[in-house]
């Protein structure tokens, strides 16, 4: 496993894991009408980091002592095989052509207690079309008999139409910024697109920012 990108493990008492931990909880607590219990993980474009940085949330659900199941869905360029040290030869292209699949999910298990992972498994060649169908209502429906929460991986909004397909059947989307990194209006864009669909934007996380010292502890 490369803990190394997941500061939530290496180091759990670090400002950041603490960040992580209320961003955990903001979303736990975000409306009391409209609990989140499956929730879509995205960017705006490519290098956002929004697949450690959704890694690192799914740790701090399971760490709370909640079923977690954490899904990579970007079937373009998947990496929650490569953070977690997985095998990607079944996962959720698995489930989309195997009935089997469904009922018995390819989950894998982490060093991480209540933290189960579904790779992304072998790359179909239409992954919006599989990401925006009826199978995937089912897939998302049996999840959640399994799990707490259920959080999903997904390409950058505005590399791919998949967010927004997947993100329509979901309780809500976080959107990945990379301090320094993130334009300001392809973040404005990928909201804008999301929201055009009525996917439910519940905020966004800013990574690599820099600490103020000023309110450390």
């Amino acid at each position: 496993m490369e803990i190394a990108n997941l500061v939530t493990l290496s180091q759990p008492r670090s400002a950041a894991s603490e960040a992580y931990r209320s961003l955990r909880t903001n979303l736990m607590f975000s409306s009391v009408e409209s609990p989140i219990q499956t929730l879509l993980v995205t960017s705006a474009a490519r290098e956002d980091q929004k697949s450690v940085t959704l890694a690192n949330l799914a740790v701090t659900f399971a760490q709370g002592g909640n079923r977690t199941v954490l899904v990579d869905a970007d079937l373009r360029q998947p990496k929650q095989h490569e953070i977690w040290n997985l095998a990607n030869s079944r996962g959720l292209s698995s489930m989309m052509v195997d009935d089997s699949s469904v009922s018995d999910p390819p989950l894998q298990a982490t060093a991480v207690d209540d933290l189960e992972v579904i790779c992304a498994g072998e790359l179909p060649p239409n992954p919006a079309d599989l990401l925006g169908g009826q199978r995937m209502n089912e897939i998302i429906a049996a999840l959640k008999q399994r799990a707490d929460y259920v959080l999903f991986d997904s390409p950058p909004v505005l590399a791919a139409t998949d967010a927004a397909l997947l993100g329509i059947k979901l309780d809500g989307a976080l959107l990945a910024i990379r301090a320094g990194e993130t334009r300001r209006d392809h973040t404005a864009q990928a909201r804008q697109a999301l929201e055009r669909v009525h996917v439910r934007v519940v905020g966004a996380v800013l990574t690599d920012a820099p600490r103020d010292t000023r309110f450390a502890y």
